[in-house]
């Protein structure tokens, strides 16, 4: 038993380092004895828990976006019977949370994967990331309501995903980069203020979206009637 628990602690050193020196540096440029010197084990270890360094990198990054998770739920803790507005909100808040987290490596890590691509991430990100998507898909579906069609939908959730991610990670490379906000108004937002108005933005649009296709049915409807009428 105490084996196991050794084991296993040494298996999250290397992982926590791994991804560490995976965000800071990218995949092809973080090496075995970087890391072996760093959580301070040798290669047999690593070879033993991970057998290769994609599978290393693959279980790095899918660590780290789950411990995101527990730490950020994708729900932002609003309960399933809340309206869509609430449970919109709170995935929205959920996520500019995760992004603006500092010990996050997920999203470094992705940065460099875009700068220099593996390919070895691929799946396990869009397998990540699923359920998340789907969340918000279903909600922006209520929203919309039964006239919406999977193109409505998807233009909506792009929309909506695009206002989460665009300020949050810009402030964050700011940051990164100068160790401080550059002072425009935004900057002045706190993340729960972004969050308040992407999500009356996104409401908002999306009810112009849904009263936008009710009206193409009705036209489509009365043009539909006056061609029966005149044949």
């Amino acid at each position: 038993m105490r084996g196991r628990k050794d084991g296993e602690k040494t298996r999250q050193r290397i992982l926590k380092v791994a991804s560490r020196l995976f965000a800071e540096k990218g995949y092809r440029n973080t090496t075995h004895e970087q890391i072996c010197c760093m959580s301070k084990v040798n290669t047999a270890a690593i070879n033993y828990h991970f057998r290769k360094k994609e599978r290393l990198y693959v279980e790095a990054w899918r660590t780290s976006f789950n411990d995101l998770l527990k730490k950020h739920p994708a729900d932002g803790g609003v309960p399933p019977g809340a309206s869509a507005a609430e449970r919109l909100h709170g995935m929205i808040l959920s996520i500019m949370r995760r992004v603006s987290d500092p010990e996050n490596k997920v999203f470094d890590i992705i940065s460099k994967e875009n700068a220099n691509p593996t390919g070895i991430l691929t799946e396990t990100i869009k397998d990540s990331i699923a359920p998340i998507r789907t969340g918000i898909e279903s909600i922006v579906r209520e929203l919309l309501g039964r006239k919406a069609t999977e193109q409505d939908v998807q233009a909506c959730r792009m929309s909506i995903m695009s206002q989460c991610f665009h300020p949050i990670m810009k402030r964050r490379r700011k940051i990164m980069k100068a160790g401080k906000h550059s002072g425009s108004p935004l900057d002045a937002m706190d993340i729960g203020d972004i969050a308040d108005h992407v999500t009356r933005f996104s409401i908002d649009g999306t009810a112009g979206v849904r009263k936008r296709l009710g009206k193409g049915r009705m036209r489509k409807a009365a043009g539909s009637h006056t061609n029966h009428a005149t044949a």
